[in-house]
């Protein structure tokens, strides 16, 4: 990951040397694949427009952002999600992609629920697949709230195969869950694991999404409530899948940070540089929700005999030092290298205007020495 650092600083510089348009793409396909991204996202107008019309990150994403730039966590294992107890560096809400079904049973209210997991890629292995139900109930007058709560039975069915419009619809689905669940103004969500459920949706042609009824407390009888779809008080459904994957390839134990600041005396010796990426100098801004940028670094600077304990030099470089003092054009000095590198995490839109946190490590130089 130091070489994706580096081509990040090439990919940024380049802006300003005037290289060629195709150059510039080649550099940045070759980084975005290094960050496990086949191109750039380009989120659709909800995502990319004005503050206003901009999709909301959920706020549990912000918090794990938070935490992760903690000193606490940074020290921590990167590869594991604490929130949630399982391994992962990649979280992605993914937004249900399904739409209310026309009409519904009786006096039920019916909603079809897809998620879209080929956002995933084969690469990843996935941990947690995890269905977050919010029903959004907001008493038309403040009066209701002291009748009592309202209530609704929920039924959560799994579709299994494709049925043809005159058949029973009851045949291809699979019940998951049922539950009665009262209506708040502030309720938490209705959860439910569907990891291995979500891991045959990654197959091809596997994916036939879920089916939720929601009926009015009370209407078994078929006398009561009145029909959801006729009740201007109704809840509204909000369905999201909560993702959680780990990238084997980018993940490993995080080494623990150094509190030593980067220096910024000029000198010639080996050490730490301050460079800043700010993402809106490479055009990253439209699809990047946090960090604007970052420091990230990099390491320059001379490795003179003889190596004090303070460049981190290896065996190897003590002795090709040596060697150099005594025959400089035979060969070259030890490089100054970075020696140890800290991560960083990022929330970002996808292509399907999902809100992703990903962790990615060695992104940042810590500290340099000659190699």
């Amino acid at each position: 990951m130091a070489a994706v650092l580096l081509l990040l600083s090439l990919g940024f510089l380049a802006v300003h040397a005037g290289l060629p348009a195709e150059e510039l793409r080649s550099r940045e396909r070759i980084f975005l694949s290094s960050m496990g991204l086949s191109e750039r996202p380009r989120p659709g107008p909800r995502a990319a427009g004005s503050r206003g019309a901009r999709r909301l990150v959920p706020a549990e994403l912000w918090r794990m952002f938070r935490r992760s730039e903690s000193s606490e966590a940074r020290d921590g294992d990167s590869c594991t999600v604490a929130e949630y107890g399982v391994p992962g560096n990649i979280i992605r809400f993914v937004q249900d992609q399904g739409q209310m079904a026309s009409p519904g049973i009786g006096s039920s209210q019916t909603k079809r629920l897809f998620f879209n997991m080929s956002v995933l890629q084969p690469v990843e292995q996935l941990s947690l697949a995890q269905l977050e139900i919010r029903f959004l109930w907001k008493p038309l007058r403040s009066s209701e709230l002291l009748k009592g709560s309202r209530a609704v039975n929920v039924s959560l069915y799994g579709v299994v195969r494709a049925t043809l419009r005159e058949a029973d619809p009851l045949a291809g689905r699979r019940l998951l869950l049922t539950r009665s669940v009262r209506l708040l103004p502030d309720a938490p969500p209705l959860t439910l694991n569907l990891t291995a459920l979500a891991e045959s949706w990654r197959k091809p042609g596997r994916n036939y999404g879920l089916v939720l009824e929601a009926l009015p407390f009370g209407t078994g009888d078929g006398v009561g409530a009145r029909p959801l779809d006729e009740d201007p008080a109704a809840p509204q459904i909000r369905a999201s899948l909560v993702a959680v994957s780990l990238n084997p390839q980018q993940c490993r134990s995080r080494q623990r940070r150094s509190t030593v600041r980067v220096p910024v005396l000029p000198s010639n010796v080996c050490k730490a540089r301050r460079l800043y990426i700010d993402f809106k100098e490479v055009g990253w801004q439209g699809w990047i929700i946090a960090p604007q940028g970052y420091m990230a670094n990099y390491c320059h600077g001379e490795c003179p005999f003889p190596l004090s304990e303070s460049l981190n030099g290896t065996n190897h470089a003590i002795l090709q030092t040596l060697v150099h003092s005594l025959d400089p054009r035979g060969t070259p000095p030890p490089c100054c290298v970075p020696v140890r590198l800290a991560p960083i995490s990022m929330l970002y839109y996808d292509n399907n205007d999902n809100v992703v946190l990903r962790h990615y490590q060695d992104m940042v130089v810590d500290e340099c020495g000659c190699r």
